[in-house]
């Protein structure tokens, strides 16, 4: 049986309990590509008002939401090597290249020597760290069939200060010529923005979607991202709406989405900027200020590769 939060509670966050409760209840259960299983659902779709400085940083579990702010500060970059991410001390994406050095070396390294070896050793890390053309290149550094490099995160800045009204404010990761070289392809895709009396909204959809370890990470990045554009173009802050396509929770991640169920939201917290960057490329982690976060105890679940 699920534990449920009371019906009369209408906290933001009680969206998310809901959605994740559906996909217990309705969900189709399927095989999935790393053979762990999941219970999904198709095409949900969450809003959050931002407009009183509040962000979806969840409160029923602690999100490390450093993390998530430096993973958007370093798709921003448009690297993609593991090691400047290790370098910030973000570790989210090392089990993908771990896994494949596993499987071709035959090596049963820990995680922690193999982040080790990428940190100390220049030729191990360029053949096993490099993730391939994964957000940021495709972000910062689009190449099309001509030639061109394309920079959609600049001309979307440039158009939000010139162009507000335009329809065409958004940029996406899924380079189909691209897909097979990507450590995993993405599933955050596609980001779309709209400006109204002053105030910046962004649809962003996301294609798959770990309901219990992505989504919280994937919103966090999403509403600093929303910030620092925001910032760059005087505006103020509107609705985040988030669009799923396949949602679901992994089997094995059954039992920590239900003591997260059991949990009753506390208030959400506000994230703001401690300063205004000279442009896109200049925000730090340190930039990054949230007050009034008090969440639950962090919830530990495996990633599934």
């Amino acid at each position: 049986m699920l534990n449920r939060l009371p019906a009369a509670f209408t906290a933001p966050e009680q969206q998310y309990l809901d959605l994740m409760a559906r996909v217990f209840e309705r969900g189709d259960e399927r095989l999935d590509r790393t053979g762990v299983g999941t219970r999904s659902l198709f095409g949900e779709t969450l809003r959050f008002d931002l407009s009183n400085g509040q962000v979806p940083i969840l409160t029923t579990k602690k999100v490390f939401w450093k993390t998530a702010v430096k993973e958007m500060l370093w798709f921003l970059t448009g690297r993609t090597d593991l090691r400047s991410l290790l370098q910030e001390n973000v570790r989210i994406w090392s089990d993908w290249p771990l896994a494949k050095y596993r499987e071709a070396s035959g090596e049963a390294i820990s995680q922690k020597d193999f982040e080790d070896r990428i940190l100390s050793d220049d030729d191990f890390s360029a053949r096993w760290g490099e993730l391939g053309p994964i957000y940021g290149k495709q972000w910062r550094r689009w190449q099309g069939p001509d030639g061109r490099v394309h920079d959609q995160i600049a001309t979307l800045v440039e158009t939000l200060k010139t162009n507000p009204a335009s329809r065409r404010m958004l940029f996406h990761a899924w380079n189909v010529a691209e897909l097979g070289e990507m450590a995993l392809p993405p599933c955050h895709m596609v980001y779309q923005f709209f400006v109204s009396k002053g105030r910046l909204s962004c649809m962003m959809m996301q294609r798959s979607v770990d309901l219990l370890l992505g989504a919280p990470f994937n919103w966090v990045g999403t509403v600093a991202l929303m910030l620092m554009l925001a910032d760059q173009a005087d505006l103020e802050l509107g609705d985040f709406v988030w669009v799923g396509g396949d949602v679901h929770l992994y089997l094995n991640h059954f039992e920590a989405a239900q003591e997260q169920m059991s949990r009753e939201p506390r208030p959400m917290p506000t994230m703001r900027l401690a300063r205004k960057a000279a442009s896109i490329d200049d925000y730090r982690i340190e930039d990054f200020v949230v007050d009034g976060y008090d969440p639950h105890p962090a919830i530990a679940a495996e990633v599934a590769v």
